[in-house]
């Protein structure tokens, strides 16, 4: 089991920038954000791993950065250009199908991030961004 707490969420304008953080109880290879808004699927963000690096979604890639502090078992992502459709509620995600995948070294970590889900996750911070 992994505790993951998620901050930095708020109300910013379109063109702004936030950047999300989640602390982890407990060290972890393969961490990652995905997001919901309402009436929509929940939608993968990001995901970062120790060996394999990271991956985005399509959509998403050139805006958003995710990174992490290993000595400190935190999570990042650097969300910048902001546009209204990238309000959701955004959640930190650790561990399950997605990181197994990426220990069998079998996939790519972009195969792994559009083909499997994470275990854990946290309660979400909300980002909302106006137009």
């Amino acid at each position: 089991q992994v505790q993951l707490v998620e901050s930095g969420g708020g109300s910013v304008q379109a063109g702004g920038s936030l950047r999300l953080s989640c602390t982890a109880s407990r060290d972890t290879y393969c961490m990652g954000w995905f997001r919901q808004a309402p009436g929509k699927k929940r939608e993968k963000v990001a995901v970062i791993d120790s060996v394999a690096g990271a991956a985005y979604a399509d959509s998403l890639k050139g805006r958003f950065t995710i990174s992490k502090d290993n000595a400190n078992n935190v999570l990042y992502l650097q969300m910048n250009s902001l546009k209204p459709e990238d309000t959701a509620m955004y959640y930190c995600a650790a561990d399950g199908a997605i990181c197994l995948c990426l220990l069998r070294l079998s996939s790519t970590i972009t195969e792994c991030f559009r083909n499997y889900e994470y275990k854990y996750q946290g309660q979400g911070t909300q980002v909302t961004v106006s137009s």
